[in-house]
């Protein structure tokens, strides 16, 4: 393959070394290792049921303290959700879900990091605002052309996803010449605007399950080191996917052994940030990753 020609590497012997710094409002976080996203999705349509979060505020913040108390670096809010076929909502009602969810968490997690998942710009402004510390587009600005300007001028960081068309449309959006090249190319792209829009830090989704078949998605993931020639960090979301349960049967509730074989495959490619919905399970899979290979 001719990406895997040019741009040989691995997470032991890098020709392309990947920023290892965060800038979150004035405060310069390391990747001393592999860290973990946790998701809190404020839905009552996301594709895992157990990870719904529409109940007592009182619910959801016994569930960011566990995610935290787990070992979660970064809590991930979402109230739309992105599944194929997902209920259209109001911008009001994706607000009404997040920005209580968001001022709770802060307030008796104020060290705790958090990021929100949104492609719309009103809510990303309001969501940090409220103390969102990053902002994470599963459209990588496209769906909303004002969302790159904000970030930069916000000055948090940017989770920039690969995805094409929306979620109602994406998976007729499949065909691609050179799969790991045209994802390079649209990212190279993206990260060309966000420094030109003042944004300082960007990290990388290729956007498991996105536009992607289910073998494209397994050739990603084999193949995921090779991004690493992009220099910035690479955020890897496949928790409880179809790829993972489309594959070897049943559905998003027997889908966790699967989801930390993948988790392992992810952070020997290179992966520095992992998006899951059992933060215990991905805590482990790092311990045993840096035991083997740190």
């Amino acid at each position: 393959m001719v990406i895997k020609d040019q741009f040989n590497s691995s997470f032991e012997d890098n020709l392309f070394p990947v920023k290892k710094t965060l800038h979150i409002k004035g405060k310069l976080h390391y990747f001393t290792g592999p860290w973990i996203m946790g998701i809190i999705n404020i839905t009552p349509d996301s594709f895992f049921s157990a990870s719904r979060s529409l109940g007592k505020k009182e619910e959801t913040l016994k569930k960011a303290g566990k995610m935290l108390e787990d070992g979660a670096a970064i809590l991930d809010i979402g109230g739309y959700s992105s599944r194929p076929n997902a209920i259209h909502i109001s911008i009001e009602e994706e607000l009404n879900r997040i920005i209580p969810v968001i001022t709770s968490i802060k307030e008796v997690y104020p060290q705790a990091i958090v990021s929100i998942d949104t492609f719309r710009h009103e809510v990303a402004e309001k969501a940090v605002w409220a103390g969102a510390d990053i902002v994470n587009d599963i459209s990588g600005g496209r769906l909303d052309k004002r969302m790159i300007p904000l970030v930069g001028a916000m000055a948090v960081p940017f989770i920039c996803m690969h995805m094409r068309g929306n979620p109602g449309n994406m998976q007729d959006l499949t065909g691609y010449h050179n799969l790991e090249k045209e994802i390079v190319d649209y990212f190279s792209m993206k990260m060309k605007k966000c420094r030109e829009a003042g944004i300082k830090d960007v990290i990388l989704d290729l956007g498991f399950g996105f536009a992607k078949t289910l073998d494209q998605n397994y050739q990603l993931l084999k193949n995921l080191s090779h991004f690493s020639l992009l220099g910035v960090p690479i955020l890897v979301g496949i928790s409880r996917k179809s790829m993972i349960y489309k594959y070897l049967g049943g559905g998003p509730l027997e889908a966790l052994n699967g989801t930390t074989a993948l988790n392992m495959a992810a952070l020997i490619g290179g992966a520095q940030i992992l998006r899951v919905h059992d933060v215990k399970e991905a805590k482990e899979t790092i311990d045993l990753f840096k035991k083997i290979y740190h």
